[in-house]
């Protein structure tokens, strides 16, 4: 006999949210959200939930009059999101464009989650994404049962934001094919979605927009045609100016994750934080931070991301492994999985930059040896 024990909401104490292992971005800072609702007293847009300038403070963070504290969920040009936000307050779509790594999806979520309360209605975009996945489906029971029908019909994220006033997402849109992309034309510049099966069309309501990101550093990019980029107003997201930016960044995400996890905070996590990040801009801009040695740069993006990932794992091994206090041996194995992407001529750049900038500079002789010692 199978027993099938589930687990009440009594027994764990926690809402479904609280459990997930990555809340929605309108779950997990849903008490800044009412916050900024609460005191939010600037025109809004038609179903917003926040006003424009609300939606740029949850972004970059700040301080309400009542002494809540918004955290960052953003940290670059103040002029950029206020640009972004600005444009889903038109009727143009946003294109989010930028390297790998610099918070694309980050923030197309968070915006909507700001604007409509609603981060859910997404479509990821991949080499096989079909055109179904834009515009509709069918329930293919009740469509060989009944013939075609709105009861028949399974709407995709973007239908929904159209009919409902919300944000829809659209994630990697150069993956899209170019044919499915440009299926993007009509929702944008008309404002409406046919459905020639029904001789019916669903028309955007008040408050509908689009958000999608894109890069053009990644294998299997399939250009933006003019036709759908003139649909779009595009916001570069830079790179991180400065390393104490980038640090920055890294230790905050680095901190949400752990905690998410359940991980302890690393003593003095910082150094190697700021270790990470040295390395990875190094050979990023090819030159190191003095402006002393050029170096050639490995075949990887070396994104504030994948930065993230590298001390995030760091931390893991800590805990687990070792005393709790994140170490140069607790990051090099991770480093060294960023680098060498290819395994030919991105080890021999590895090796070079160990030999010539790592081992000489003061105060890194841990961290030679640990990334010496995983390179063997």
């Amino acid at each position: 006999m199978t027993v099938s024990v589930e687990p009440t909401s009594v027994e764990a104490g926690e809402t479904e949210a609280a459990q997930a292992l990555r809340p929605h971005a309108e779950d997990a800072f849903a008490h800044e959200l009412a916050a900024l609702a609460t005191q939010d007293d600037r025109p809004r847009p038609a179903r917003w939930k926040l006003s424009p300038w609300a939606v740029a403070t949850y972004l970059l963070g700040g301080t309400l009059a009542d002494g809540t504290v918004i955290t960052p969920k953003y940290v670059g040009p103040r002029r950029i999101v206020e640009v972004a936000v600005t444009t889903l307050a038109t009727d143009r779509a946003l294109l989010l464009l930028g390297v790998p790594g610099t918070a694309k999806t980050w923030v197309s979520e968070h915006l909507a989650a700001a604007v409509s309360g609603d981060s859910t209605l997404l479509v990821q975009g991949t080499a096989g994404t079909p055109e179904e996945a834009i515009r509709y489906g069918w329930n293919y029971a009740q469509l060989l049962a009944h013939g075609p029908s709105r009861d028949a019909l399974v709407p995709s994220p973007v239908m929904r934001a159209m009919a409902e006033g919300m944000t829809a997402r659209v994630e990697e849109l150069t993956r899209i094919p170019a044919d499915v992309q440009d299926t993007l034309i009509t929702i944008l510049s008309e404002k409406t979605l046919p459905i020639p099966e029904l001789g019916q069309e669903v028309q955007a309501v008040r408050g509908f927009n689009l958000i999608a990101t894109a890069n053009d550093r990644d294998r299997g990019v399939n250009d933006l045609s003019s036709a759908l980029r003139r649909r779009f107003n595009t916001v570069v997201l830079p790179l991180p100016e400065s390393a104490d930016a980038e640090v920055e960044i890294v230790s905050r995400r680095v901190d949400q994750i752990g905690r998410s996890l359940d991980l302890p905070t690393a003593p003095d996590g910082i150094d190697e934080i700021r270790r990470v990040v040295t390395v990875f801009r190094e050979l990023r801009d090819g030159v190191t931070a003095d402006g002393r040695t050029k170096l050639k740069s490995p075949s990887g993006t070396l994104s504030t991301a994948e930065a993230i990932s590298v001390v995030t794992n760091g931390l893991a091994l800590a805990a687990h492994f070792g005393d709790g206090v994140l170490r140069p041996g607790d990051v090099a194995a991770g480093i060294l999985g960023a680098v060498v992407r290819d395994p030919a001529a991105d080890r021999v750049i590895w090796q070079e930059y160990l030999e010539a900038v790592v081992r000489e500079r003061d105060g890194w002789t841990d961290f030679y040896r640990a990334c010496r010692e995983v390179s063997a």
